[in-house]
């Protein structure tokens, strides 16, 4: 029996249509990350021990219902327009619309209805994110099956990531905030009115962006007519998940990786809000943390191909948790006082973050091919959609420890200046919790990922094998 599909050959194309899939998400997900939390404690009045107990609940809604999307998805036959992309085009429209009512404030609700309604818009909006991410998290693995390509794809992916983040994280902290009249002088608050103007506009452009990318991408990897017919089960396909130990840790890395990533966006927009006064400066935390992913993007593919992709991560995370506990033991020194100098350090941690930050998505497609290795069955979705939990466990950890840590050391929203004490405990949380999940993260990619670049050679040696099998 011959196979002639194309299973590989990407054009560029294909990778900026890839790219805009990630930005479509990220435009909205990125609100969620800089501005959610603070749109709970300063607009809406919500105490902080509230939000964290919502984070959790929306949490354990996700155990259920990612992986029964995932295994709607594996368990469905092929469309004429592939397996994924008609999903993420079609979530896209409910996706823009919950992402929009989650930051719109209906006047007049007392706390308690505020509470409720943040619950209800929340957790709808996670689902539609699923809905659309696990589908496009799938998609990589099925538009080419070439190690260099997909590592390509990956970068490309984060590159799109980084362009969806940039409003969020850039633009609206210049245009979000109003200055109002305190007790002897003025401070910066945010402004509900100019925030929900600035969510309905990136809503509409996110479905924009999802629809260009469906009509750029291509599907090119099929199931097995084999698999085709048989009987999709999702306890099988968990177990064998379990004794998929690189899967296991990569997902350990992938949670610390988002963790460190949504608490520092959320506690960094407090400290140049509060400690600093100079909210503006927080959009140039972003230019900091992704200029050294535009500046290492034209060599990343040669030092993947003579190092390997666990090699550079794990060395990259390394130098990042070292320059992240110096800037932790500034808040000793004066130093902690100049946030040019601040920003000078969180370049440099972006920097060792930029590896892995650009191959972790390659390196989840590896995973995802030793799944099949190990069951003989393409179960992208399904392998996806515990991934994704699991770094929305990430997200829990940084969405309910902000506002949990925020309660701990005493920060108000209803105040519009906070005390001295707490404002010196601001540098203090935003510098040492980081420290520590990157040296966690460390720990687990360097013992605990065992694909080193001879293993994954050996891994894609055996799965090529097997399918050579399958075909003959």
């Amino acid at each position: 029996m011959n196979d002639n599909r194309q299973t590989h050959g990407i054009k560029a194309i294909d990778k900026i249509g890839y790219a805009l899939g990630d930005m479509g998400g990220i435009l909205t997900f990125s609100l969620v990350n800089s501005f959610l939390t603070m749109f709970y404690t300063d607009i809406l009045g919500i105490a902080t021990a509230s939000i964290t107990v919502l984070m959790l609940v929306a949490r354990i809604w996700d155990a259920v219902n990612d992986p029964m999307w995932g295994a709607f998805l594996d368990s469905r036959r092929p469309t004429k327009y592939g397996r994924f992309r008609p999903y993420i085009l079609g979530m896209s429209v409910p996706l823009a619309i919950a992402a929009f009512f989650m930051f719109f404030k209906i006047p007049g609700l007392s706390e308690k209805q505020y509470l409720i309604y943040a619950y209800v818009t929340y957790i709808i909006y996670g689902m539609m994110y699923t809905g659309v991410n696990i589908p496009y998290g799938s998609l990589a693995s099925v538009i080419t099956d070439d190690e260099i390509e997909r590592s390509s794809l990956s970068m490309w992916r984060s590159v799109g990531a980084g362009v969806g983040g940039l409003p969020a994280q850039i633009l609206l902290p210049l245009f979000v905030y109003s200055t109002v009249a305190g007790v002897g002088n003025t401070a910066k608050v945010l402004d509900a009115n100019k925030l929900s103007i600035a969510v309905g506009g990136l809503s509409l452009v996110t479905v924009i962006t999802f629809f260009v990318h469906f009509k750029l991408t291509k599907e090119r990897i099929t199931v097995s007519p084999n698999q085709a017919k048989s009987n999709y089960n999702l306890f099988r396909s968990v177990r064998m998940l379990m004794k998929n130990k690189p899967f296991i840790a990569l997902c350990g890395v992938s949670m610390l990786l988002i963790c460190f990533q949504m608490y520092t966006q959320t506690v960094y927009n407090y400290l140049f809000k509060n400690f600093y006064e100079k909210p503006g400066l927080y959009s140039i935390v972003t230019i900091c943390t992704y200029l050294p992913m535009a500046m290492f993007l034209p060599v990343i593919g040669k030092l993947v191909r003579k190092f390997g992709k666990k090699e550079i991560c794990s060395a990259g995370i390394a130098f990042a948790a070292v320059v992240n506990i110096v800037m932790y033991l500034f808040g000793f020194t004066a130093l902690s006082a100049n946030p040019y100098l601040f920003l000078v350090m969180t370049f440099l941690s972006g920097a060792g973050q930029t590896f892995l930050v650009l191959e972790i998505w390659a390196m989840v497609m590896d995973v995802i091919d030793y799944h099949e290795l190990l069951s003989g069955r393409r179960e992208e979705s399904t392998a996806y959609s515990f991934y994704s939990f699991v770094r929305k466990l990430g997200q829990t950890a940084a969405g309910a420890g902000v506002p949990a840590i925020l309660g701990i050391i005493g920060y108000d929203g209803k105040l519009s200046n906070q005390p001295a004490e707490v404002i010196e405990k601001l540098y203090g949380i935003a510098t040492l919790v980081p420290a520590i999940i990157l040296i966690a993260l460390f720990v687990i990619l360097f013992f605990g990922y065992k694909f080193s670049k001879k293993e994954l050679e050996k891994m894609h040696a055996k799965l090529q094998s097997s399918d050579a099998n399958k075909i003959g």
